[in-house]
């Protein structure tokens, strides 16, 4: 008997655009596979590359209800990524359409966590202003930048977000002698009490926090998650740290947050858009730090990225249920054994 051959659609990894991994994956599982690399850039270049195809590795903006209302072959979105922000999720469900995302402790979770303390200690140790200070010849003026300057041990880390990458900052905060404390209505209690991190409600957190680093995934009910409401109830002398997603942040709210002295100053990896405005107000004040969504990347975390993701694709190709479905109640296209 001839062996079915699937048609998979790839785009956004962020290592380009080779499926040597995720071929060699589905080959354990004798699985045979055409791998069309895609970057779509309308709703109908995404319709177009995927009428036929029977799984799309990736996410991105085009994944919406029309698109998926015209694919009645898919069966799965799998992305390289944790998050999963950009699929409309409820049109998956709708469509018999599996969403399933790549865990970090699968392939990032020491990256972005070790990132988020990179953020943290640059932030309280002010080093990007008196780096730019040195560089520029004003290294009298670096006196006058330190001031006020906490120290780290003694001071309280608020974790919003306990799953595995909050846990990974809790036990490296602990080293530094940071007190910590966490919100996350989802999170196993001991998980947590084990990372040291003491549960509270969100409004205790923010007004006993000195540094605040967010790790929830963007979701209908963390979207703006952090608004003016919550920069109010922080220190003056707080740091905000996002690792997570733009949108769990009210942009805005931050930015005058941040204008009015409401908090000392931000790290941030997310924006709200993606790529950053060039005059958006971030990228002018001297107490925030911006990178480019850049806190998973590493020549190892890379490697392992697809991994996950393509044994992911095998097992809904081979008639089984995936270990990490977003949406676990959908009614799949075919049927799938647990």
């Amino acid at each position: 008997m001839a062996i079915a051959k699937f048609k998979v659609v790839s785009m956004g990894k962020i290592s380009g655009t080779s499926t040597e991994t995720e071929s060699k994956e589905l080959a354990k599982l004798n699985i045979k596979a055409d791998f069309v690399p895609a970057r779509p850039a309308s709703e109908d270049d995404m319709i177009a590359v995927a009428k036929d195809a029977d799984v799309i590795m990736g996410g991105g903006r085009f994944l919406t209800r029309r698109v998926m209302e015209s694919l009645p072959k898919l069966r799965a979105i799998v992305t390289y990524s944790v998050g999963f922000d950009g699929v409309d999720v409820d049109a998956a469900t709708d469509n018999g359409i599996i969403i399933v995302n790549n865990p970090a402790r699968a392939w990032c979770v020491e990256e972005v966590s070790n990132h988020a303390m990179a953020l943290l200690l640059a932030c309280a140790k002010k080093l990007t202003m008196l780096n730019d200070a040195v560089k520029r010849g004003r290294w009298q003026d670096s006196r006058k930048i330190m001031p006020p300057m906490a120290s780290i041990h003694g001071q309280t880390l608020g974790i919003i977000g306990c799953g595995d990458i909050g846990r990974a900052v809790a036990r490296k905060a602990d080293c530094f002698g940071l007190t910590l404390v966490g919100t996350d209505p989802y999170v196993d209690k001991s998980a947590a009490v084990d990372c040291g991190i003491k549960l509270m409600s969100m409004r205790d957190l923010l007004r006993r926090s000195d540094f605040i680093s967010v790790h929830t995934p963007l979701e209908r009910e963390t979207y703006h998650l952090v608004g003016e409401v919550e920069f109010k109830l922080m220190k003056p002398t707080a740091y905000f740290i996002n690792t997570s997603r733009g949108s769990v942040v009210d942009e805005p709210a931050l930015i005058m947050a941040l204008q009015q002295g409401l908090i000392a100053g931000a790290g941030l990896d997310v924006f709200e858009k993606e790529p950053v405005d060039p005059d958006n107000p971030l990228l002018k004040m001297e107490n925030v730090i911006t990178l480019p969504h850049s806190a998973s990347y590493s020549d190892a975390a890379l490697e392992v990225q697809p991994v996950n993701p393509a044994q992911e694709v095998g097992r809904i190709l081979s008639g089984h249920w995936p270990k990490n479905p977003v949406n676990p109640k959908v009614k799949p296209k075919v049927a799938l054994a647990k």
